[in-house]
């Protein structure tokens, strides 16, 4: 295994890669999935040193896949992340049953015996039982079919009764990207304080920070897939299509002088910032490989980071706390939202 990606610790004795496989995009909604392909891929991911994989529950056929991988190749030196995403309909009767269902079909799809991180997802605050089923959560972790327990796109309130509870979080899930700076509503501090790493989706909006939307006219709908579908939310919401050109302008110029990629620039841009552990890039196969380990090949200088924060001036700013907008059933990003998907 390459050494050349760096890890850091996010518990005592358990650490992970600073990039991490994303398996959303190998769910449906994102174009065609060779699963041979697929699964032949991901010992190559692992011997680059991205070792890390995150999925989930509700990603269609994706721990089905990973399993598979699993089988053939050993787990030996990787890291399985999970999400515990119960659905929308159930959160008023989700019991300790349910979410010990849930958490043995992860553990059977995948042929282990144990997760190393299920992050806790919740789609609705205003049916309070969030702190009742991530106990549910630390039973499973006490009785060893979970090695670590984080959330994915808490807010901050509620995050904060979560470990006033005494769940003992170690992540949160959230999207972060130079067109979306909601984790800095308050987030970021909390989890300074708590000593909670975040672990970052997003971070090139599903591939419209790259070049090949520097320059062109703003694409029509209906886009080819969720993931642009949901990205070209957040750039209207950063400002719309003239201000984001201007932002992807400015990340031509840094990749310019480091001889890098503009996603380059985009990841790296968010992986220094403060509390952020490691960012997930949602790869579908290896065309990207290369270009993504390069991200670790040069720093961003000051004259760097202020020129990219003088266009993030200019943003009216994605407004809220973490989620809010993709939470609220009404809003058009919560509308291309899938709530129910686990059908257990």
């Amino acid at each position: 295994m390459d050494n050349s990606v760096p890890r850091i610790e996010l518990a005592p004795g358990y650490s992970i890669s600073k990039i991490l496989k994303g398996g959303w995009q190998l769910a449906g909604g994102h174009g065609p999935i060779d699963r041979k392909s697929a699964i032949e891929d991901m010992p190559i991911f692992v011997q680059t040193g991205i070792t890390t994989f995150d999925f989930g529950d509700i990603y269609t056929g994706v721990e089905e896949l990973i399993g598979e991988f699993i089988r053939q190749h050993g787990a030996k030196d990787v890291q399985l992340h999970t999400k515990y995403v119960p659905d929308l309909d159930t959160l008023p009767s989700v019991d300790r049953p349910y979410t010990e269902r849930v958490i043995d079909r992860s553990l059977s799809r995948l042929g282990i015996d144990t997760l190393d991180l299920v992050q806790f997802h919740w789609w609705d605050y205003s049916v309070p039982r969030y702190i009742d089923v991530a106990q549910h959560l630390v039973d499973l972790q006490r009785s060893g079919k979970i090695r670590n327990i984080g959330v994915t796109n808490f807010d901050v309130p509620r995050l904060k009764e979560l470990v006033e509870a005494g769940i003992p979080i170690v992540t949160n899930q959230v999207q972060y990207s130079v067109l979306d700076q909601r984790p800095e509503h308050g987030m970021v501090e909390f989890c300074q304080q708590q000593g909670i790493k975040l672990l970052c989706y997003g971070t090139v909006a599903g591939g419209f920070l790259s070049e090949r939307y520097l320059g062109v006219p703003e694409p029509r709908e209906p886009l080819e897939n969720r993931s642009l579908t949901k990205y070209k939310l957040i750039v209207d919401d950063f400002g719309g299509w003239e201000l984001f050109q201007e932002m992807l302008t400015t990340l031509a110029i840094v990749a310019k002088k480091h001889r890098v990629s503009m996603t380059n620039v985009a990841t790296r841009f968010v992986l220094d910032k403060p509390q952020v552990a490691g960012i997930i890039i949602g790869a579908r196969n290896t065309n990207h490989l290369e270009d993504n380990l390069r991200v670790f090949d040069f720093d961003l200088d000051e004259e760097d980071n202020r020129l990219l924060e003088s266009v993030i001036r200019k943003s009216p700013g994605i407004q809220g706390d973490t989620y809010a907008l993709e939470r609220d059933i009404n809003d058009r990003h919560g509308r291309i939202m899938h709530y129910n998907n686990n059908n257990l």
